[in-house]
């Protein structure tokens, strides 16, 4: 074991924190400060400063589990667990057909595992039925960001050009408490001179913060940026040099925001006109500007249309494209961004290429050593996946999710999970939907393995091995390579992850996210390689050359990644959210993060720390709701939708809206918040409707 500080990087969010690890005479692992990469700087938020935690032994698994004729859980050996999981992924194949196998991964898995996953359902089992709870994060942003500019990277322009830049709106995010080390970026923006102005139906630790705070009705953001965008235009406020050079389709967008004037979009929004009136001010008077999203706009079913309309605001004052302004989307996964660019979503190959695009079937085929015709097409979106199991999908593969705690309507898919003929968990703990598998295989964790991630920036980063294993673990490359020789597949599956990324240089190469001037030496060398990174001759000929490429921090400069050039505008409307309140279900719930845990909480809920500062779900609810319930802070509440009940104590705060109630969602069991979630789906970006549904709020009496 080594005995010197590994420079690497956090497992958890996306900002994808540099930290050192050292490992400890008594086996345990400690972090330091990493004070020369320039995302953080240094700081780390609790979960960062954690979690070597979980690298203890009693917390993660170290042995393959199967389950016994009994029906438990018990341990095995290697090869029993793969073959058992080979053996029947090949008798649901040749019963049922490829279609019938699913794959479902996670935004956490290196680029390298995304892109391993994807090629193994496509070559291997011949399924088109791969997706990944990174549909779940930023899929509404993606969708947005390529209709409008041609290409979907989180955030255009690094992190660094925020407090810079003269006005930020930061539209249903929380990044005090989602991702802690940003927030110095937005408190030096205003110790600059710039403005903040925080869009979000709570008063957060981040709206507190804000110059301006907007808080409306959960489910009506569509409707406020239009209103904006009406103002823009009755003010004189529009760019109109820019849109004529560098824009199309604004006729269309012009004429649905005049739709929408500021009393229609108060009476919607219960934003009130002088409020609107002066965030337009505030973001039009500097000379530069950013609109930054994030899951509250998005994880709606109406989240690309949405995010269609923000951007639209930035066109229309010609803050896109341009130094220190432009549209950005918080991503949220720790590889949010990488995971969905190599090909474990079910429409998307690496690279970020199309699946029914001929050509790019062509080449990554020709990677991989297949015929292009022998890849299956599209497969569905993630619920959609997730609520077939047990019907069409017989058999389930699954790496780094956690959908019993993390889905909407929860309930109904964890009885989906269990329908299933077969299902096979690839995870570092026993999560809730691990406990369920036929066979679970304990894998590497991130400071147990080697691998590249992507961060909300668009940075390639290398994390690097710092401790061993324990023994009984393995990769879940290895795992791939394991399954991929058992179903007759006996090479392409590399376990070495940087065998594994030249062949993603390859496969990436010519296609909207191109790392093939990336490679293990520069980004071990260099803080981070932006994409696209394009390999020295393959570039444009009027920019080709033999030497490296510097990678692209800022995008869009020039032209946008369209056809022509141009960006698009977006024709949106409003309309109602896809469950609004009624007599029987009269309140509104919204769902989000607290600073102490992350996602499902597999992880950061088996850490003592952190358990103590967020110990378990609860209920956010108004002074004036709780005392039509005669509920006090800490009395149980159930929380009822049309999907379910989910009990848990009460919060009360001023900061809420008298409308609306908050839960966090990353407990299980009784204060399950996604087993009332609305999985309505996004005609485009097919994310469901996480963040608005209807329900009933009651007391509950408490039997002593």
């Amino acid at each position: 074991m080594q005995n010197t500080a590994t420079p690497t990087h956090c497992p958890y969010c996306a900002l994808q924190c540099g930290m050192n690890l050292t490992p400890a005479a008594d086996g345990s692992v400690e972090v330091s400060e990493r004070a020369d990469f320039p995302v953080n700087r240094g700081a780390l938020c609790g979960k960062g400063r954690t979690a070597p935690a979980v690298l203890a032994a009693g917390v993660r698994l170290t042995s393959p589990l199967v389950r016994s004729g009994a029906g438990a859980l018990v341990p095995a050996t290697w090869d029993e667990a793969l073959d058992r999981i080979a053996r029947n992924l090949a008798r649901i194949r040749d019963e049922h057909g490829a279609d019938a196998l699913g794959v479902f991964g996670g935004g956490g898995l290196t680029n390298e595992k995304a892109y391993a996953l994807g090629k193994f359902a496509r070559v291997v089992l011949g399924t088109s039925q791969i997706d990944y709870n990174g549909r779940f994060c930023m899929s509404s942003a993606a969708a947005a960001g390529t209709k409008a500019f041609g290409l979907d990277r989180g955030l255009p322009f690094p992190l660094e050009d925020i407090p810079r830049t003269g006005c930020v709106i930061l539209v249903g995010s929380n990044p005090a408490e989602t991702m802690p080390p940003s927030l110095r970026y937005f408190t030096e923006l205003r110790e600059n001179g710039g403005t903040l102005i925080v869009v979000d139906p709570r008063r957060t630790r981040t709206a507190e913060q804000a110059d301006l705070h907007l808080a409306p009705r959960p489910g009506t953001d569509l409707a406020l940026a239009l209103g904006m965008l009406h103002l823009v235009v009755a003010e004189g406020r529009v760019d109109e040099r820019y849109v004529e050079e560098r824009t199309a389709g604004w006729e269309d967008a012009r004429a649905a925001a005049m739709a929408h004037w500021p009393e229609y979009v108060e009476r919607i929004t219960g934003v009130s006109v002088p409020e609107l009136r002066e965030a337009v001010r505030l973001f039009c008077e500097p000379p530069a500007a950013m609109v930054l999203t994030a899951r509250g706009p998005e994880q709606q079913a109406k989240g690309t249309d949405t995010v269609g309309a923000w951007i639209n605001l930035c066109l229309a004052t010609g803050r896109a494209g341009r130094p220190l302004s432009g549209y950005g989307c918080l991503t949220g996964q720790g590889n949010g961004q990488g995971g969905r660019e190599h090909g474990q979503k079910a429409d998307q190959l690496p690279g970020y290429r199309k699946l029914t695009d001929p050509a790019a079937r062509r080449h990554v085929a020709e990677v991989w050593g297949v015929d292009p015709d022998s890849l299956p097409g599209p497969g569905r979106s993630a619920y959609e996946l997730l609520d077939a199991l047990g019907t069409d999908i017989r058999s389930l593969l699954l790496m780094g999710s956690n959908p019993v705690v993390s889905a909407p309507r929860a309930a109904h898919i964890e009885e989906r999970l269990r329908s299933l003929d077969f299902l096979a968990v690839c995870d570092v703990v026993l999560s809730e939907t691990a406990a369920l598998a036929d066979v679970v295989l304990p894998v590497t964790q991130w400071a147990e393995e080697t691998g590249t991630t992507t961060s909300l920036e668009g940075r390639v980063l290398l994390r690097r091995r710092a401790i061993t294993p324990p023994d009984g673990v393995r990769s879940d490359l290895e795992v791939l390579h394991g399954l991929a020789g058992r179903l007759g597949v006996e090479k392409g599956f590399p376990t070495e992850p940087e065998e594994v990324f030249e062949e993603l240089r390859r496969a990436s190469a010519g296609g909207p996210a191109d790392y093939s001037g990336i490679s293990y030496r520069r980004l071990a060398q260099e803080q981070g390689v932006f994409w696209p990174c394009p390999a020295p001759g393959t570039a444009p000929a009027d920019t080709a050359g033999t030497e490296p490429h510097p990678g692209t921090p800022r995008l869009f400069l020039d032209r946008f990644a369209t056809d022509d050039g141009r960006a698009r505008f977006a024709p949106v409307t409003h309309r109602p959210s896809a469950e609004e309140p009624d007599d029987e279900y009269p309140v509104l719930l919204t769902t989000g993060r607290v600073v102490a845990q992350y996602q499902s909480g597999a992880q950061t809920r088996r850490v003592d720390e952190l358990n103590a500062a967020a110990p378990g779900p609860f209920v956010e609810l108004h002074p004036r709701l709780a005392a039509r319930l005669g509920a006090a802070e800490g009395d149980p509440v159930a929380v009822v939708s049309r999907r379910g009940r989910a009990v848990a104590p009460a919060r009360i705060t001023a900061g809420i809206r008298p409308d609306t109630v908050f839960m966090p969602f990353h407990w299980p069991g009784e204060g399950r918040a996604n087993t009332l979630t609305n999985p309505a789906l996004d005609p485009t970006s097919r994310m469901p409707e996480f963040k608005v549904c209807a329900v009933r709020v009651e007391a509950v009496t408490v039997t002593p």
